[in-house]
Order: structure tokens, then sequence, then C-alpha cells
């Protein structure tokens, strides 16, 4: 009985042509990593700033975000987001009126997404693992605004990194203490009381509200250190 699969490769033709595209995409992806690598190498020391893109700017979160950005960016700091409206704009918005660069990692979606016109430094990607590379792979500090289950997304992803020694050390800030109480009461009295994260794990976390105190603790962190990463830290985010 004649098989209606290729029988040199072992696929149907849908299979093949299947297979064939996602090997191209590979090249693809390999793009993203190269334009992200190539342009971003130089933006040091920078803050990835992270936040809802649903905030309008007349709310008081676009407003504190936007000042955020423009405290770093006057004290030297590159401000990557998201590339996107609301708090993204708003990061890009404060930063693109400092002294560093305003930096925009573009996601293309089928919705919401529409890069502001507050960007230095403006990539687009097509895949939100390249993307989050990126976001991870330069950033001196973590600023978290409130945001939804993208927002969510960048926090436990940099949790981990740090937390299993992925990725190193470095401030995890985050902004707007009434938004974010409970979520880490619940890390404390269900993660840690069960044991799937220890006691240890919450002070990778630090809450703030202040603009000007999450320059200073970003700084504080510094204090014995340089920016650059150490021999050891350059091998860690090389396998990152």
């Amino acid at each position: 009985m004649a098989s209606n699969r290729d029988t040199h490769h072992g696929l149907s033709p849908v299979d093949d042509r299947m297979l064939s595209r996602e090997s191209w995409k590979i090249f693809q992806i390999m793009a993203e990593f190269v334009e992200g690598f190539e342009r971003l190498a130089e933006i040091s020391p920078s803050v990835s700033i992270f936040g809802s893109s649903r905030i309008k700017p007349e709310h008081p979160y676009y407003q504190l975000a936007e000042e955020i950005a423009h405290e770093l960016s006057n004290a030297g700091f590159s401000v990557v987001s998201g590339g996107g409206p609301g708090i993204m704009e708003a990061a890009n918005k404060g930063a693109y009126e400092g002294k560093s660069p305003s930096v925009g990692l573009n996601i293309q979606l089928p919705f919401e997404q529409v890069g502001n016109g507050y960007q230095d430094i403006e990539l687009s990607f097509r895949h939100f693992f390249s993307r989050k590379v990126m976001f991870v792979k330069y950033a001196s500090a973590y600023v978290v605004l409130p945001g939804g289950f993208g927002t969510l997304d960048e926090l436990v992803e940099i949790l981990t990194l740090v937390q299993t020694k992925k990725s190193r050390k470095i401030p995890i800030i985050l902004v707007v203490s009434s938004f974010w109480d409970k979520l880490i009461d619940w890390f404390r009295t269900t993660m840690v009381a069960e044991g799937t994260i220890d006691e240890k794990d919450l002070e990778l976390i630090t809450i703030l509200d202040d603009p000007k105190k999450i320059v200073n603790t970003i700084f504080e962190h510094y204090e014995s250190r340089d920016f650059e990463l150490s021999a050891e830290e350059q091998k860690i985010m090389l396998e990152l």
C-alpha cells in the first residue's frame, strides 16, 4: 500500500516545508542577537525599566516612571524600556529629556505594541526570548513599576536568573509599594512557608517609591565595585 509520506525524509511535503521554514528561522533569531549585542554593547551602565503598556500619560504611575527615568538618565544611566506605550513610553520620555541614551527594545505583537517616539536607540524583535536576553545582559539594575503579565514575566525572569546564579546580582527595585506589598506578602506567607523559595531570596527585592532613593540605592550597590563586569561576571553573562 502506497504511503502518502515522503520516503526520503520520512516527512510529508507539508512537514518538510515546515522544517525548512523553521531552519531559516534560526538565522532570523541569530540576526536579532547579533544586532542587539552590537548596538547595546556601549550603553553601560544602564537600567531596565518595566511597567504596564496601558497606563495613560495623565496617570500618576506614568509621571512617576518619567521622573525616575529622568533622574537615572541625568545620573549617567542609559534607560532601557520595552519601547511601547504606557510606562515604557514614560521611561523613554524621561530618559530622552535627560543626559543619557533612551533605548527601546520593541516587540512585534498582533496588538498593543506601538513604538513610542522617545528612543535614541531603537531595536525591534520578533521573539520574546531574544528581547529578554537584551534586557538582562546589559542591565546594571531593574526598576519595575505596576504592570500586567508581561511585567511579572520580566520580574520573575530576573529573580530566577539571579537566584540560580545564571546572571550577576543586580538591584531589583519594585516601585509603588501599595501595588506590590500583597505579592511580596504572598511570597513570604506561602512560598517561603511551603519551602519553594528561601527567606533570603526575598532579599533580592527592594521596594521604593522615591525616585532619588532609587538612584541612590543603585549607586550604593556599586559603591565598593565598578559598574563594569568582573572576569567572573563576564563568564556568567556570556553563558546567559
